[in-house]
């Protein structure tokens, strides 16, 4: 057999599967490489090049059916494809010298067209804010509540819990960052049509709407449940129990440290959903800060939105201001004009005028110097020899003494004490014994006053029309507040420091969720 009967075999160097994304007709080798891809997906092992040009796109498939035996080729050689002699049209000696041949995915090119793909979908991936994530995140802690009241929680279970946790908030995470990156784009006017942004602009502000409702209220739930599994190192015990029942699967060689490193992953994974659902250490949490950058998405848009008709009305805007003023400029009769038109624009001066003073300006009266003046046949500027040779009129001495701070920390401790103090008790001052009238909570300091108006805020946020009692957590899930219309109405008036506060009259109970003491 002679060497043209059969292809060469190529192996991929290095990454030369994904040569084909930097040559020319970038376009035809992408679709030939998907007509692989789908041929393969419906269990078709080999395609000939008819097979190929056949399957392309009309508009990209080549005229001639060499074209697409050279794109073959090429991808033969990159190591995309492997090329094996077609025995089976065969007919004739002479059709065994000739070049054909069957044609197949390699394990490198399938591996490369799968990383585009991902590459495809990660780049075109919009996101989404999951109300749905949060009712499974709830029912999850729930269960691991539950399993937590055995002295010795199922492991099997305990695993499965944590694992669909770990899933849910790992994908509301994940979409919640791609959703936020995809709504800035949309309020730039980046990657989206004027006339696509203001066709669904009122259902993207329903949505962050109804999200940001569901999370306040699912929110402090969360934040609850997660306190009471720390509450006693309840789920130190369950996290133990899925780490043993992964390493059980370890090899020999891992099982002395397969448990811990599994118990590590799960400690982490669980920090991580409390530091996005609890506000500690003086950090503000996650869905707190999700819950504000869409509370000011929804203006932002709004603002988008007017900006957009006032340029379909014709209103002056800063590119037409910027036409207008090179339209001047083109206008303008001589470079003196055009120089004025500048300096009166943009306040921009040669650096000259950095050291005007009266002589300056009684010297420039005398002799004035057109704006034209090349800086070899201007009048010198006069520097002091003392800033030529350090930078600075200022003279150098010892350099200043190491202050000691530690009156200031102190201070800073003290009022960090101090507003820890009030806050709790404008907290105590505000829970309630049982269910009462908002008239009747009485006169609150600033910070009672302040607390209040959050909690007030956080449960008129999920009132809708019709409804007639609410309940709502804050967001650190410290405290939950009841509120239910009066059938007889009335006005509240609350009085504070600053003024009277009215309102609508409601039936409310404010409860501590952090007193143990409480009625669970």
């Amino acid at each position: 057999m002679t060497d043209s009967a059969t292809a060469p075999a190529h192996r991929p160097d290095g990454y030369s599967p994904f040569a084909h994304l930097t040559a020319p007709n970038m376009q035809l080798y992408r679709q030939v490489m998907r007509v692989f891809v789908g041929a393969k997906e419906r269990f078709a092992v080999h395609l000939r090049p008819e097979d190929v040009h056949a399957a392309l796109p009309a508009d990209v498939r080549p005229a001639e059916l060499d074209t697409v035996v050279k794109t073959l080729d090429s991808l033969v050689k990159w190591g995309n494809l492997r090329a094996d002699p077609d025995t089976a049209r065969v007919t004739a000696v002479e059709d065994f010298y000739r070049k054909r041949f069957i044609y197949q995915l390699t394990r490198a090119g399938e591996a490369a067209e799968e990383a585009l793909a991902g590459y495809d979908e990660a780049l075109g991936r919009r996101g989404a804010l999951q109300a749905v994530a949060l009712h499974d995140i709830v029912t999850q802690l729930r269960a691991l509540l539950v399993l937590s009241a055995d002295e010795r929680p199922d492991p099997a279970k305990t695993h499965l819990a944590l694992d669909a946790l770990a899933s849910r908030f790992g994908a509301l995470a994940d979409n919640a960052r791609a959703f936020m990156g995809s709504l800035q784009r949309t309020i730039d006017l980046h990657e989206v049509e004027e006339e696509v942004f203001l066709a669904y602009k009122d259902r993207l502000v329903q949505y962050l709407e109804r999200f940001i409702q569901d999370l306040i209220t699912l929110g402090g739930r969360i934040a609850q449940l997660i306190l009471e599994l720390e509450e006693g190192g309840r789920i130190g015990i369950l996290l133990r129990a899925a780490a043993g029942r992964e390493a059980a699967d370890a090899t020999p060689e891992e099982s002395g440290q397969a448990e811990q490193q599994a118990y590590e992953r799960w400690t982490g994974r669980w920090d991580g959903l409390g530091a996005w659902f609890i506000s500690r250490d003086g950090r503000e949490s996650q869905a707190r800060l999700l819950r504000g950058r869409a509370l000011g998405a929804i203006p932002q848009l709004l603002a988008v939105v007017r900006a957009l008709g006032e340029r379909r009305a014709g209103r002056s805007d800063r590119s037409a201001d910027f036409r207008t003023l090179a339209r001047w400029f083109a206008e303008a009769p001589d470079d003196d004009s055009r120089h004025r038109l500048w300096r009166t624009a943009f306040g921009l001066h040669p650096a000259r005028h950095l050291t005007v003073d009266a002589d300056t300006l009684a010297a420039r009266a005398a002799g004035p110097v057109p704006a034209a003046t090349p800086w070899a046949a201007a009048e010198p500027l006069r520097i002091s020899p003392q800033l030529r040779r350090t930078g600075s009129y200022e003279r150098r001495g010892k350099p200043r003494k190491v202050e000691d701070r530690q009156d200031r920390r102190r201070h800073l401790a003290e009022v960090a004490a101090k507003q820890a103090a009030e806050t709790a008790a404008a907290r105590a001052r505000l829970v309630t014994d049982g269910t009462t009238r908002l008239s009747e909570l009485g006169e609150l300091d600033p910070m009672a006053f302040g607390l209040f108006l959050q909690l007030l805020g956080d449960a008129l946020a999920t009132w809708r029309p019709g409804m007639r009692h609410t309940v709502a957590t804050s967001n650190d899930g410290s405290m939950e507040i009841r509120l239910s219309a009066l059938a007889d109405g009335g006005t509240a008036q609350i009085a504070t420091p600053s003024g009277t506060f009215r309102g609508p009259d409601h039936l409310i109970e404010i409860v501590d969720l952090t007193d143990g003491d409480r009625d669970r």
